[in-house]
């Protein structure tokens, strides 16, 4: 077990799964403050749960008094990342990479402490060197420490080979890129150790290699386990879609419901991972049996929403979903949309008005739901896919649409 504070708690929590040389890392993480940094392409404008464990762990860093780099990937992110992926990313303009990188930001300020300080994090834009490159001054300065074979041997190369899915030049270039940006982060920033998910493996010793082959530089690499839940599903995606960190894209109700409905086998783990809980009272809640799990359960939500939305608003959540679900009474602060007077003095269908509620991702699948008895308004259920949706409905001045027993939305009026 490493004896460095950050590596020992990162290892009992469930946050790693390789490392290029643990010891070699565990005495630089002892010897003194550390930089280590994460990228992150800008292909949205927030991050969704999928990248929380990334974020946890730069959160572990700087609790520990390590320096966490985030590294925006407005350069790369012109490129798209193999990693993982069974096909090309669509290409962003430049603008849309400004705007996503701008929304990604305030991801990050609930769970980091920024500034210039000795252990603040910090965040920077690979743009800044990669848009000035030169490409004949890359090749010879880069290009000549990778070998074609070693690149084609690398798994995220391979997974797309093997399902004869296109691979482009463009592409291949990634880890090239994202090698450059280790040994630079080293040079301006002092950075030795590149974090990032089990797929980043590869990109990771490619950076290893090009600072130690031109710098004469130890750095580290370290890679964290792929979060699924316990009965297979990809962390953070839902019937619904993406789980964001930002309020704008997933209400912090919505988001304490994503937490509330863990499986009862994960509770522990996602404590660990996911909040900031000491691990006694971790390993305390983890054991809890029967009907008990729901309280720790309910404790992982509040704790895992005050990191994301503050503490006022995981108690309001809280508050929130007892309301409605042990009181049965219809909560004034669930999510909520408006529409206007005249549509529902027509009447508005009640797939149309589930899909427009965000209660499904589409007409169709609002049909499904309707059709599967999973559909209810006010809590009655909803006889037919297109039954209308009236004023006659409002009660107190909203109408209650649920899908199944723990997804709820308002519906008002507008200006009303």
């Amino acid at each position: 077990m490493p004896s460095s504070d950050f590596l020992h708690e990162a290892s009992e929590r469930g946050f790693i799964h390789q490392c290029t040389d643990t010891e070699g890392l565990d005495a630089a993480l002892r010897a003194g403050s550390v930089g280590g940094y994460i990228g992150f392409d800008c292909t949205a404008d927030s991050l969704h749960v999928g990248s929380l464990v990334q974020i946890m762990l730069l959160r572990l860093m700087q609790r520990h008094g390590h320096r966490p780099v985030v590294l925006m990937g407005g350069g790369t992110t012109r490129i798209g990342d193999p990693s993982g992926k069974d096909e090309a990313r669509q290409l962003l303009s430049d603008a849309q990479i400004t705007a996503n990188m701008a929304g990604i930001r305030r991801t990050f300020d609930p769970f980091l402490r920024f500034g210039t300080g000795q252990g603040d994090a910090m965040m920077v834009n690979n743009a800044d060197w990669l848009d000035g490159l030169g490409y004949i001054p890359l090749l010879r300065d880069v290009g000549v420490h990778f070998t074609i074979s070693r690149m084609l041997g690398f798994e995220s190369v391979q997974l797309r080979l093997a399902r004869e899915q296109p691979l482009t030049f463009l592409e291949f270039n990634y880890m090239i890129l994202q090698a450059y940006d280790f040994r630079e982060l080293f040079r301006r920033h002092g950075a030795v150790l590149q974090m990032g998910g089990s797929d980043q493996w590869g990109n990771i010793v490619c950076g290893i290699e090009l600072a130690r082959r031109t710098d004469n530089a130890a750095l580290f690499g370290l890679t964290t386990p792929l979060i699924t839940t316990a009965s297979g599903a990809k962390m953070g995606k839902t019937a619904r879609g993406a789980v964001w960190l930002t309020a704008d894209r997933t209400s912090a109700y919505d988001y304490w419901q994503f937490w509330r409905n863990t499986e009862d086998a994960d509770v522990g783990r996602f404590l660990r991972l996911f909040t900031d809980l000491p691990l006694a009272e971790v390993a305390r809640l983890e054991a809890l049996g029967g009907a008990e799990i729901n309280a720790a359960k309910k404790i992982l939500a509040t704790e895992a929403t005050k990191l994301a939305h503050g503490q006022q608003a995981a108690e309001q959540a809280a508050a929130t979903a007892s309301e409605t679900f042990e009181v049965g009474s219809i909560a004034a602060d669930l999510p909520t949309i408006t529409v206007a007077r005249a549509e529902l003095a027509a009447g508005i269908p009640a797939f149309r008005l589930f899909a427009q509620a965000g209660l499904a991702e589409s007409g169709g699948e609002a049909r499904r739901l309707i059709r599967g008895g999973g559909a209810r308004v006010n809590d009655s259920p909803v006889a037919a896919e297109a039954q209308p949706i009236t004023l006659a409905d409002l009660h107190d001045g909203a109408i209650k649409l649920s899908a199944g027993r723990k997804h709820h939305r308002l519906v008002r009026v507008a200006g009303e």
